[in-house]
């Protein structure tokens, strides 16, 4: 059997020919997004554009498909890169080393691209792409936090006004609600944060703190969020 026999088999041929002629962008490739570009890539996506301008850390290596004793310290664009081409020869993919804010958002349109994904971790990167992919008339997906979880099933794909229990989610709620921007679909996890008793998580800078995780919610999260554009895409009158 060829590569994608087994996806034709689930979803027909003239399903697969509108992945293999759609184009995605990830923004992030970290513990959501490496599982989502991977899934989008297996899936039969034709194009695919990363955004990310992180190196890959022996913190990675807990959660981070990309991350590897191999791959230590190259930037994650590469990583992916190289991961992505061994799937998949024949895939076009275009890469951002670059950190998405709206300083150099105006550098970049994508109106004519199939789908986004948002797997960021900062509020504000969040926003400015939300809000882009919306003037763009692009549809979009949007990660909310994943850190301090475990439980997978817990999980849930709603439009963001509809959440509850997820911090994150609570407070893009507020800042979208405040510019007006409306029907965004968002994972997100009820799951209440976990610390261990005793236990300090790591100082990132920038008044930042690292999350406490584990593989489980980010591989899920992003598994889900590559699930949905692809099912968006084939199901798209």
């Amino acid at each position: 059997m060829e590569k994608f026999d087994r996806v034709k088999l689930l979803i027909g041929s003239e399903n697969f020919n509108k992945l293999q002629n759609s184009s995605v962008v990830v923004f992030g490739v970290g513990g959501v997004g490496g599982y989502t570009a991977e899934a989008l890539v297996r899936s039969g996506i034709g194009k695919i554009t990363l955004f990310d301008n992180d190196k890959v850390a022996l913190s990675n290596i807990n959660r981070q498909i990309i991350a590897t004793t191999e791959t230590l310290g190259q930037d994650k664009i590469k990583a992916v890169t190289d991961r992505l081409l061994s799937i998949n020869p024949d895939l076009k993919i275009e890469t951002h080393n670059v950190f998405y804010l709206p300083e150099t958002a105006d550098e970049f349109n994508f109106k004519d691209y199939s789908y986004i994904v948002d797997a960021v971790d900062t509020v504000t990167a969040k926003i400015e792409i939300i809000k882009r992919a919306k003037e763009w008339g692009v549809p979009v997906i949007s990660c909310m936090g994943t850190g301090g979880k475990t439980n997978p099933t817990m999980l849930k794909v709603d439009d963001v006004e509809k959440t509850k229990g997820c911090p994150l989610a609570r407070v893009m709620r507020k800042e979208l609600k405040e510019r007006g921007i409306k029907g965004v679909k968002v994972v997100y996890s009820e799951e209440q944060n976990i610390i261990a008793d005793g236990e300090k998580t790591e100082n990132k800078g920038k008044d930042r703190t690292a999350p406490p995780s584990m593989i489980f919610v980010p591989a899920t999260a992003g598994l889900i969020l590559a699930r949905e554009v692809v099912f968006d895409i084939i199901n798209k009158e």
